[in-house]
């Protein structure tokens, strides 16, 4: 599950990595995104993230039906926002998935928000929940790649605001993953950038902390940023995380 104002299409190497380990993959986007639709970015309720969580297992099944598989593990990847729709979805249906994979998952904002803004988000989200603000994803913050970079901010499918809506939405979101994180008690991969100027990295180790796993793995990738997946580095990290899928299943 890809983050915000992002798309899946963006991991398709990643996608690639995993098959030449013989692990299949299937990429949504979540509704606001991509080539999906919906508002650009926005929401009523965060619970529509947790529907296409639901949509994305019910493809994976039908797949495997399809080809007349036997039905493989499963394991849920949530990238940034993506990992906290992810991380909610398990907390939700805790035997839906055999492990999950988070990629700098989006627990907390790296520089504090302060206080006024948060008082002025929840009111706007009252009155103009549609309304848009700069959301200030810029492409020299994802990667150290140049190249990945310039194509983030290319990219027509990557959009620059964030809604009041969706913001008080994911906040919530955030607090009830953190309250209820002892009951995650799958498999749990952690990869994150210790230069992330995006996602906060202590709100993701409270979490990672709390959470009911007794076995769970932390993986501080040195001087990296938000895309640990999309560093110039991203094979080793794509190598990494197929070798702990096949452990797990």
């Amino acid at each position: 599950m890809h983050g915000y104002a992002d798309h899946g299409a963006r991991y398709r190497h990643v996608m690639g990595a995993l098959a030449e380990h013989g692990i299949g993959s299937i990429a949504i986007d979540m509704r606001g995104h991509g080539r999906a639709l919906g508002p650009r970015g926005f929401c009523n309720r965060f619970d529509e993230f947790l529907d296409d969580a639901r949509e994305l297992r019910r493809l994976v099944d039908e797949r495997a039906r399809g080809r007349g598989d036997t039905p493989a593990p499963t394991f849920l990847f949530g990238h940034s926002f993506g990992g906290l729709v992810a991380t909610s979805s398990i907390l939700e249906n805790p035997g839906s998935f055999k492990g999950l994979v988070l990629s700098a998952p989006f627990f907390g904002l790296a520089l504090e928000v302060p206080q006024v803004k948060v008082v002025a988000g929840k009111l706007a989200s009252r009155l103009f929940p549609r309304l848009g603000l700069p959301s200030g994803l810029m492409g020299k913050d994802m990667t150290h790649d140049p190249a990945k970079a310039r194509a983030y901010d290319a990219d027509p499918l990557v959009f620059p605001k964030a809604t009041a809506r969706w913001f008080t939405e994911t906040v919530g979101a955030q607090e009830r993953a953190l309250a209820n994180a002892s009951r995650l008690t799958l498999p749990l991969y952690v990869a994150f950038g210790t230069a992330d100027k995006v996602a906060s990295i202590s709100a993701a180790k409270r979490i990672f902390a709390a959470a009911g796993s007794a076995d769970k793995t932390w993986d501080a990738r040195e001087g990296l940023y938000h895309e640990v997946l999309n560093e110039p580095s991203w094979k080793d990290l794509a190598e990494t995380i197929a070798r702990w899928i096949l452990a797990h299943a």
